[in-house]
């Protein structure tokens, strides 16, 4: 697990600058007291001067000392990001975007959001390489969803693990395009520290903690429940 080498190099310099400015003020005592110790008493060196330059010391030291306060506070933060990213490990997140991971022992689950009833819905999958591999059509309820799909292509073959992307387009009842907003969905298994945010392992993507949406306890079934898809929707309607 890789970890964020800012505060190595900021602590390293932190100490080289504080190592500076005591050699720096040892220096300056020690000349002062010498002056001090053969100054002319008929004409004695000049007290606002080295005043000045004590306050101009102190103020540097202040300075240091907020910059280490400073960074404390930062490493603090990261800390406590690094573990509300690690608390995500084992839960169901759904978090934005088309990408979704297939693996032999899950099938993959998206979630979906249409804005209207859409009489004419298609679904498209698409690989990596941005080939179509599947492909569904049906009608979809306006409001939230769950499209499943079990890795079986258009052709009846299984396809390989993998990451892949839906889309999903259609018409509603007067002819009128509509887009649906899609969402991927699927068990968090790591942490990813090695970039400049914490990025979750979902499958074989990974999400970003600002992109997820929802966050809730992982079924205890291996798989989410069964989804509904644009056929089973009508196949409910007609048992209406």
């Amino acid at each position: 697990m890789a970890v964020d080498g800012v505060s190595g190099s900021s602590s390293s310099q932190m100490q080289n600058s504080r190592n500076t400015i005591a050699q720096n003020f040892d220096t300056f005592l020690s000349i002062l007291t010498t002056q001090l110790r053969n100054q002319n008493p008929l004409d004695p060196l000049d007290t606002n001067q080295f005043t000045a330059q004590l306050v101009q010391f102190t103020g540097v030291e202040q300075q240091l000392k907020t910059n280490e306060f400073l960074e404390t506070l930062m490493l603090s933060g990261q800390n406590s990001a690094k573990a509300d990213a690690v608390s995500y490990i084992g839960k169901q997140v759904t978090a934005s975007g088309k990408t979704g991971s297939l693996t032999k022992d899950e099938a993959v689950f998206w979630a979906y959001n249409a804005p209207t009833n859409i009489a004419n819905a298609t679904v498209t999958i698409k690989n990596a390489q941005g080939n179509v591999v599947y492909s569904e059509t049906g009608s979809l309820k306006s409001g939230p969803g769950t499209f499943r799909w079990d890795g079986i292509g258009s052709d009846g073959s299984p396809l390989p693990e993998g990451v892949y992307t839906i889309d999903i387009k259609g018409t509603n009842s007067a002819g009128t395009g509509v887009n649906v907003s899609t969402s991927t969905m699927g068990i968090v298994t790591a942490v990813d520290f090695s970039g400049k945010v914490p990025m979750l392992t979902v499958g074989q993507n990974k999400v970003a903690l600002v992109d997820v949406m929802d966050v809730r306890v992982a079924p205890t079934t291996p798989t989410p429940p069964p989804a509904t898809t644009p056929d089973d929707k009508d196949k409910e309607e007609d048992q209406a």
